[in-house]
């Protein structure tokens, strides 16, 4: 982490706020802040972070309605923080493109630990000056691996950028069978709380988003209930 990296930091209650300013901080990012969705989402605007803490829980919008509006411009990272216990709420977040999520309480070594590895991974830029390079992963997949999209049949599959990482790291060694600790590995960059749930929770999103594009979810099979493989036949 460097002071080139930018975060911003939503959350309602000040003591929560004040811990992940000073964290962050601390660690070299310049840090901005916000208390509302509302206000999180003009401050996104302007400084363009690299990386959003976001709180489940605020006073004027439920956070998984900012991350769906922050979606549309900005492909920062977000962790989801939420004080809540039922995992619906963390599938909820991640689902509308929440990258990775922190349950309350927290420690600032958690922190650094999950900002440290999404801002090792390549941040999506709007633009490549190198022209696209496009893989065919087979059973009608296309892959760009300089802007980050993909399609499938012809359809584009709007897939956040953690969502890609993984299906590209899937894609890479068809017939292969990954666990989730290996994909954890070349995906996040580390080892993550609950990180079984995190992999199934993106696994799931690129097979609804697959069936959307009229596909089926075959490609990405589930061998032994703990792994994947990605299979175009």
């Amino acid at each position: 982490m460097t002071p080139s990296h930018r975060a911003l930091v939503v959350d309602d209650d000040p003591n929560v706020r004040d811990l992940l300013e000073h964290v962050l901080g601390t660690a070299g990012l310049e840090v901005s802040s916000a208390e509302t969705g509302e206000e999180a989402l003009v401050t996104a605007r302007e400084v363009q972070p690299d990386i959003v803490t976001l709180d489940l829980s605020l006073p004027d919008m439920d956070g998984t309605e900012v991350c769906r509006r922050l979606r549309e411009f900005s492909n920062a990272y977000v962790v989801m923080i939420t004080g809540r216990d039922a995992e619906i709420d963390r599938l909820v977040g991640l689902e509308v493109g929440a990258d990775d999520y922190m349950a309350k309480p927290f420690s600032p070594r958690e922190v650094l630990a999950r900002v440290s590895a999404l801002l090792r991974r390549p941040r999506l830029e709007p633009q490549s000056a190198a022209p696209p390079s496009v893989t065919d992963a087979g059973g009608g997949l296309l892959m760009d691996t300089a802007s980050h999209t993909a399609s499938m049949g012809g359809e584009p599959l709007p897939l956040t950028q953690a969502e890609f990482d993984l299906l590209a790291a899937l894609a890479s060694q068809p017939g292969q069978v990954r666990d989730r600790e290996a994909i954890v590995r070349e995906v996040w960059q580390g080892d993550f709380i609950e990180s079984d749930f995190l992999v199934d929770v993106h696994v799931a999103n690129i097979r609804r988003k697959l069936r959307r594009a009229g596909t089926g979810t075959g490609v990405i099979r589930t061998v032994g209930g703990s792994a994947y493989v990605f299979d175009p036949a």
